[in-house]
């Protein structure tokens, strides 16, 4: 018997948006960085970083599938998703074990993108901007570190598109076209998502592009 369902507004449009630039963003990032293009890499790894920010705000103050109170769960929660105790279609935002996922990417994100700001070599012309903020031993740790550490960021990329590709053969949920179209068929007990407010997403943007400009300067003191 067919669950009756309707078409709900899931994800807010500055959740999708920095889902698909991060999606854009870290091929980018790494193709700079293999061809030696480091004023790009650079210049990239700040929008990363805004972005990171920014997600980081919205999980605070967005709409309701966008804070992480509304889906991070406790291990609980994720054993009875994993035992099959879970209801997708009456439930709006991530499952539990997405959930994970998200924070895992977030996480190893901004690892990456942390280590790019003080890895590199004065004398190469490639070295993040808070590089004079640690010494050079620190520094070639740093440097070592973030270029192999791109294989844990995108090993996590390649498990997240393929447990997308396994849900929606299994679960037969189109979760890629929720992300870009935002709206996902649910039950109806499930009401939309409230709409993104414009003001409070720009002045997160706000501040991110801020943080991230900051850092870019190398982090001057404010006096």
């Amino acid at each position: 018997m067919a669950i009756k369902t309707h078409s709900v507004r899931v994800w807010d449009w500055p959740v999708r948006l920095t889902h698909w630039s991060f999606a854009l963003l870290v091929p980018a990032m790494w193709i700079t960085a293999d061809n030696s293009q480091w004023g790009w890499h650079m210049r990239l790894g700040h929008v990363l970083l805004a972005l990171l920010i920014f997600r980081v705000i919205w999980g605070v103050i967005g709409t309701d599938t966008a804070r992480f109170s509304s889906f991070v769960k406790g291990p609980l929660a994720v054993i009875g998703y994993l035992r099959g105790g879970y209801d997708e279609k009456g439930n709006k935002g991530h499952s539990p074990l997405a959930a994970l996922a998200v924070l895992a990417l977030l996480g190893l994100m901004s690892v990456q993108v942390g280590m790019g700001l003080f890895a590199g070599d004065p004398f190469d012309g490639a070295t993040g901007p808070l590089n004079p903020l640690v010494g050079v031993m620190t520094a070639d740790w740093i440097t070592t570190t973030h270029e192999w550490f791109w294989w844990l960021v995108f090993g996590m990329i390649g498990l997240h598109l393929s447990a997308i590709a396994i849900y929606g053969m299994v679960r037969m949920e189109n979760l890629v076209g929720a992300m870009i179209g935002g709206r996902a068929e649910k039950k109806p007990s499930v009401s939309d998502n409230p709409p993104a407010q414009w003001t409070k997403a720009l002045s997160a943007l706000a501040v991110s592009v801020a943080i991230a400009g900051w850092i870019y300067a190398g982090a001057p003191p404010f006096a």
